[in-house]
């Protein structure tokens, strides 16, 4: 593997200013000193660390569960696009065999879904029949994952004709306390206004989608440090949604209403500084490669540009543990030909994308 040199503004702006700076890639790692025999891969550039979907499903595809190829397929496009880091949240397939494959992007995984008989997509996830036994599903999934369980917070329930929580407090409380226990987060999807409480009081340590979120409890989330993974790109389905679910008005009525206040609910979770990150949610419904999309979409909401950017980079990635352009760490990274600050638009096509030290693009 040849020794890189690249040349350009490296973000973040905090960390590294705005002033052109040398860069190097040997053995796989950032270096800010000179590396000897070097070949200059970009110059007049800007250098990102390795953008990050925080909610991604390697694994789903429109029908269901994929196989493994198809899911390494999924992986390749997310990294082609930029996104060098994946967490993956939910899958109903053994991915672990995708981690040690050098050319795909780093992925945490969450295990699969944990859900209630009747109350999920089909296939996908881990079915709980009475809620005491949450607490062991989650400690059993914590032990597949790497360092997150995802647990599906509401879905329609077809007797009520409406989404509906899936879990009582008791059993949301004592199951994120197991998995806290165990050393892993706990996140969960969750789209109305009742589900969220228990969710929040008990703990958890992150929200999916979030579109039912009160201002009381958007504020209860930045005093905590709670995550907001919102996929805006996602909720952008909620009418299609409601389109298709003749059968069921109230809830459609419901989705209808959750989508018309969408904006203006993650807007002010991003102005009372509760942690927002980006996600797609790709896989089913959602194509994979779209990180761009969701970095505009939340510059749309009110994050700046460059929040927008970190928000899929180096934010993320702090928030997942993982390095960013410091010297030493393994060099992910992609460039472009223009400042994607000033045009985020430019994330659509990076140069070079640089993965485990090696040019992928």
């Amino acid at each position: 593997m040849p020794n890189l040199h690249l040349r350009g503004v490296v973000l973040p702006r905090a960390e590294h200013g705005d002033e052109v700076r040398d860069l190097w890639v040997a053995d796989g790692l950032v270096s800010f000193e000179p590396v000897r025999d070097a070949v200059t891969v970009a110059d007049g550039c800007w250098i990102v660390p390795g953008l990050v979907d925080a909610h991604c499903h390697v694994g789903i595809g429109p029908g269901g569960p994929v196989d493994l190829p198809e899911a390494a397929a999924q992986a390749e496009i997310d990294r082609d696009a930029g996104t060098l880091l994946i967490r993956d949240c939910g899958s109903p397939i053994d991915t672990r065999p995708l981690q040690e494959r050098e050319d795909l992007p780093r992925l945490i995984r969450a295990g699969r879904h944990i859900a209630r008989p009747k109350r999920y997509i089909p296939y996908l996830g881990v079915d709980v029949e009475d809620p005491a036994d949450l607490p062991a599903a989650v400690a059993e999934q914590a032990a597949c994952g790497d360092g997150w369980v995802k647990l599906v917070g509401d879905w329609i329930d077809r007797g009520a004709g409406d989404l509906a929580p899936l879990w009582p407090d008791d059993a949301l409380t004592e199951a994120i306390k197991v998995a806290h226990e165990a050393g892993a987060r706990v996140t969960a999807h969750v789209f109305s206004e009742d589900a969220v409480p228990g969710l929040v009081n008990a703990g958890i340590d992150c929200i999916e989608h979030g579109t039912g979120l009160s201002r009381e409890l958007i504020d209860v989330m930045a005093a905590r440090g709670t995550a907001l993974v919102p996929t805006l790109i996602n909720i952008e389905n909620f009418p299609d949604i409601a389109d298709k679910a003749g059968k069921y008005p109230k809830y459609a009525g419901h989705m209808r209403s959750l989508y018309a206040t969408s904006r203006e609910t993650i807007a002010q979770a991003i102005e009372a500084g509760v942690p927002v990150y980006a996600g797609t949610d790709a896989g089913g419904g959602i194509k994979h490669g779209r990180i761009a999309d969701e970095i505009a979409a939340l510059h749309s909401v009110g994050m700046s540009a460059e929040q927008a950017i970190g928000a899929a980079s180096w934010a993320a990635r702090r928030w997942l543990g993982m390095p960013s352009l410091a010297h030493g760490a393994p060099a992910d990274l992609v460039v472009y030909q223009t400042d994607p600050r000033e045009n985020l638009a430019a994330l659509r096509t990076p140069s070079l994308v640089v993965l485990r030290g090696r040019p992928m693009r």
